[in-house]
């Protein structure tokens, strides 16, 4: 099993490298294009690579649009994105707090398809494995510092990304003010993503709405929504339920819970410490040097 998995991590890494090679190439075959139709002039990177002339006259490289497309590094996921449910995993560090224990069942909550397991004493090596013989899709690992959530890591199965997050002004569902209380609805929810405009931004849509199921049949249509609004850098999550009180009148109650989350790491591969998945982006001390700068 071991060997296996190592084979099959080997195998999507060197197809990976493919295909952001071609993407590369055809990068580059698109700025010559686009400088010979223009009459501007080429990056030095671009202008003397003599193979990239040599090759033109034989160039098919698709349009800019499909060779971003297919250089997208989310291509973790095209494999069941759209056709079968996420089975995310939601667990806690070991010798977890009464508060982190209500947490995470909130947010198996938040996640029509996720399962939760009491962590206990299981190592992570072994949680991971068990997680893939048992064909899960992500696992979310809450922590915290005493008794109060500070940082989630979701981590997509079977070989990666992952993503860390830092938690800030958790409320749990009991501590929110004139919240709707009673039995939560697992609904399949609308999704409503808001202010992520670069590609660092879009790469953490795609892991965070790949953690919810597609709504794709009259019979999911729930009256649930689920909203992440980027703001600096922050995403504030909320949680909402909706009636529709007229034809253009609808009524929200927030259900919780509430939090705000601050990316610092997305890197390949999972949580093995040995997975051999390098760092694609990490929040640094050096990182945020300019105030006005947003990098989501």
């Amino acid at each position: 099993m071991i060997r296996r998995q190592a084979r099959e991590r080997r195998d999507y890494l060197y197809r990976r490298a493919l295909q952001l090679r071609d993407a590369s190439i055809a990068e580059k075959r698109a700025l010559l294009k686009k400088s010979l139709a223009t009459g501007k002039q080429l990056d030095p990177s671009v202008a003397n690579d003599k193979s990239l002339r040599k090759d033109y006259k034989f160039d098919e490289s698709l349009d800019a649009e499909t060779a971003e497309a297919q250089a997208s590094l989310d291509d973790e996921y095209s494999m069941l994105s759209g056709l079968s449910d996420p089975r995310p995993l939601v667990t806690t560090s070991r010798d977890p707090s009464t508060r982190l224990a209500t947490f995470s069942k909130e947010i198996r909550l938040l996640l029509p398809t996720a399962i939760r397991l009491n962590r206990g004493n299981t190592i992570l090596p072994n949680l991971l494995s068990s997680a893939k013989a048992a064909a899960l899709t992500d696992i979310l690992l809450l922590h915290e510092h005493r008794g109060t959530p500070t940082a989630l890591t979701v981590s997509h199965l079977p070989h990666g990304p992952t993503a860390k997050f830092s938690l800030h002004n958790v409320v749990l569902r009991a501590d929110i003010p004139n919240a709707s209380r009673g039995t939560v609805s697992e609904s399949y929810p609308h999704l409503v993503f808001e202010g992520f405009t670069t590609r660092l931004g879009k790469r953490v849509v795609q892991i965070l709405k790949h953690l919810f199921p597609p709504r794709d049949g009259p019979h999911r249509v729930g009256n649930r929504v689920v909203t992440f609004r980027n703001f600096e850098d922050s995403i504030e999550v909320r949680h909402h339920v909706f009636v529709q009180t007229g034809y253009r009148d609808v009524e929200l109650a927030e259900v919780g819970p509430r939090m705000t989350m601050r990316c610092f790491e997305i890197k390949g591969g999972t949580l093995e410490k040995d997975a051999g998945g390098e760092v694609e982006w990490a929040l640094t001390q050096f990182t945020r040097t300019g105030r006005k700068k947003d990098y989501l």
